[in-house]
């Protein structure tokens, strides 16, 4: 029976450890696939942070919708997004558009984290993950990773976001529906 240094047992986690790592930052992005743009934007009904019931196809009668899927309540990339995208939520609202948070936390987390940051929008709850695999925002173990998709009053996938910069995504979502308001109001 041969013994395990504690040599061997630091070389093998010099190597296990990094493998590891790289594995749970990439994996989750190999994965899934995107919807694709000019796509219908697939419906659902998911409970937001008060528990009450949203469903896609009842918001583009409001307007536009930005749908930006992150991983975790409460993180500290996830709270840079969300609270910026709180600070241009009056700008949203006046281009007529609504923001929707999604992940797959519960509820109850949630309703902390949106009480916490003082959001002004909706964050939805998709605990089983159905809503996150089918929009192609499914991470490695079960988390969301950063998606967002604009989609307009008719339920169009107009954008897709893989790569999303926490600090400038929610300015460079307005941006992109002042300029899809701008397409839609040229004759």
């Amino acid at each position: 029976m041969r013994t395990v240094s504690q040599r061997d047992m630091l070389v093998k986690s010099f190597v296990f450890v990094p493998v590891f790592l790289i594995t749970i930052a990439l994996g989750g992005y190999a994965s899934a696939e995107l919807l694709a743009e000019g796509t219908a934007a697939p419906d659902f009904t998911l409970k937001n942070q008060d528990g009450k019931d949203v469903t896609l196809s009842q918001e583009f009668k409001k307007g536009h919708v930005v749908l930006y899927f992150y991983p975790k309540d409460s993180t500290p990339g996830c709270t840079k997004e969300a609270c910026s995208f709180r600070d241009l939520s009056e700008e949203f609202r006046r281009e007529g558009a609504s923001i929707f948070g999604i992940n797959t936390d519960s509820v109850e987390s949630h309703k902390k984290f949106h009480e916490k940051q003082k959001l002004t929008f909706s964050l939805l709850a998709d605990p089983d993950a159905a809503v996150t695999k089918r929009y192609g925002a499914i991470g490695l173990f079960k988390f969301a990773r950063r998606v967002t998709y604009l989609i307009d009053s008719s339920g169009t996938i107009r954008k897709a976001y893989p790569d999303v910069d926490v600090s400038s995504h929610a300015a460079e979502l307005l941006q992109a529906v002042r300029e899809l308001n701008a397409k839609n109001a040229k004759p």
